[in-house]
């Protein structure tokens, strides 16, 4: 049986940043922070994001959480 060990995760933050004029489509902008804690919560992050997303400019449109694990044998 294999086993995961989450070793590094991001918290991304995805806002609106307009229209595209040719294409019609959205326009996106990212912030991502790095070295989030991997024990951290859904609710805790949510938190976090949308507290920094009311610091913002643009409009938040998602919120991304991006982890990367290291498998091995268990």
């Amino acid at each position: 049986m294999a086993i995961a060990d989450m070793t590094n995760s991001t918290l991304q933050l995805v806002f609106t940043d307009g229209i595209d004029s040719e294409s019609g489509l959205p326009i996106f902008k990212y912030k991502s922070f790095n070295n989030v804690k991997t024990s951290a919560t859904t609710d805790q992050l949510y938190a976090v994001a949308t507290a920094i997303a009311d610091l913002q400019e643009r409009p938040l449109y998602n919120i991304n959480r991006k982890d990367t694990s290291d498998i091995r044998e268990g």
